[in-house]
């Protein structure tokens, strides 16, 4: 299926008229505050038959919800793809992925990559290629959002926000779309460019578990992922790892989305979200995460109590191999904090 006829396929909606029924004189009442929000095509569907099998009310909003159905946002996309040129071809023509409906179709997320706008690795025949995640609900939590993303083709992991997240509400005067593809295009782009450089300095940061208080699952559950994740994160980083002690924040950060990508079993959200970001510091904010990691330990040593003199020497002696890892990673910190800076200066140009 195109794009254009994917999108044209998802459910669509409508403003219609509530009312209530007064229960001393049986009469249905208009009110003047609230409209539903349906999908007319099943609205149509149920005037038809009574038992139809899909309810066609989205949401009953405030007055002040405006709707965005998917042509009028993505639509201007389809124009975008037609003209922004990769190699000599349309980004339309080079364009796949895939769309997952949730609550009837109120609900959609999505993600579109582009053949060719792609990172690759040394040693790998497979690329990362770049791409976008994009969605939009009618229940009132967020008209669209959008954000760069990447697949991984060597192990088929999902590296989510790539880029800052951009999210237009259900309230207020709707933006022109076809400017905000552009802007955001431009942002993949520039991730693109920098994506292998970051992953190449990732490389060269190991964490020596041998020398560490705390083994590699639990490296994860110190950095809060629950348990099932944290086993299976651990699992992949030890399995493509040069040594299953000694593993570079690159590979712990793809173990962490290989995790997220093919094990997350909440829903698509703010949770997911939040694993994300954290996961995505192990890349892009190692000094960030090891820091984050020494306060987890430490609150736990905290909460364990004082067991006597010799627990106690143990927790200063394992926090004190932390900080020897901090401190070995200073002199790298710069050059991860000004090519962080560079990129977002370059996000804000590109938005502005």
């Amino acid at each position: 299926m195109s794009f254009a006829e994917a999108i044209r396929d998802l459910p669509q909606a409508v403003e219609s008229t509530v009312a209530y029924k007064n229960p001393y004189t049986d009469e249905w009442v208009e009110t003047e505050r609230f409209n539903a929000i349906v999908e007319p095509s099943r609205a149509q569907e149920q005037a038809r038959e009574e038992d139809a099998e899909t309810d066609s009310l989205f949401h009953i909003p405030t007055d002040s919800y405006s709707i965005i159905n998917p042509v009028d946002v993505y639509g201007p996309l389809e124009e975008v793809l037609r003209e922004e040129i990769i190699d000599g071809t349309p980004l339309g023509d080079v364009m796949f992925g895939e769309i997952r409906r949730y609550r009837g179709g109120g609900e959609v997320h999505m993600d579109i990559m582009f053949d060719g706008l792609e990172v690759r690795l040394p040693g790998r025949s497979d690329p990362i290629t770049m791409g976008v995640t994009s969605g939009y609900d009618f229940f009132g939590e967020h008209a669209v959002y959008v954000e760069g993303f990447a697949q991984d083709g060597y192990c088929s992991n999902t590296m989510r926000s790539l880029t800052d997240k951009e999210v237009i509400k259900h309230v207020g005067d709707v933006r022109n779309f076809r400017t905000w593809w552009e802007e955001i295009l431009a942002q993949v782009e520039l991730v693109a460019d920098d994506l292998f450089e970051f992953i190449r300095d990732a490389q060269d940061v190991d964490l020596d578990f041998s020398e560490l208080p705390f083994t590699v699952t639990e490296f994860y559950g110190l950095l809060g992922f629950p348990d099932y994740l944290a086993e299976r994160a651990a699992s992949d980083a030890e399995a493509n790892a040069a040594s299953p002690v000694k593993i570079d924040m690159w590979t712990l950060h793809s173990g962490a989305t290989y995790a997220l990508t093919h094990f997350f079993q909440g829903k698509e959200g703010a949770s997911l979200d939040g694993y994300v970001r954290t996961a995505n510091d192990i890349l892009f904010n190692p000094e960030g995460t090891i820091e984050r990691v020494e306060r987890a330990y430490e609150e736990e040593l905290e909460a364990d109590g004082d067991d006597g003199s010799q627990a106690s020497l143990a927790g200063e002696r394992a926090l004190a191999s932390i900080e020897r890892v901090s401190d070995d990673l200073q002199e790298k910190v710069d050059q991860f904090e000004e090519r962080e800076d560079a990129l977002r200066e370059r996000f804000q140009d590109a938005m502005s």
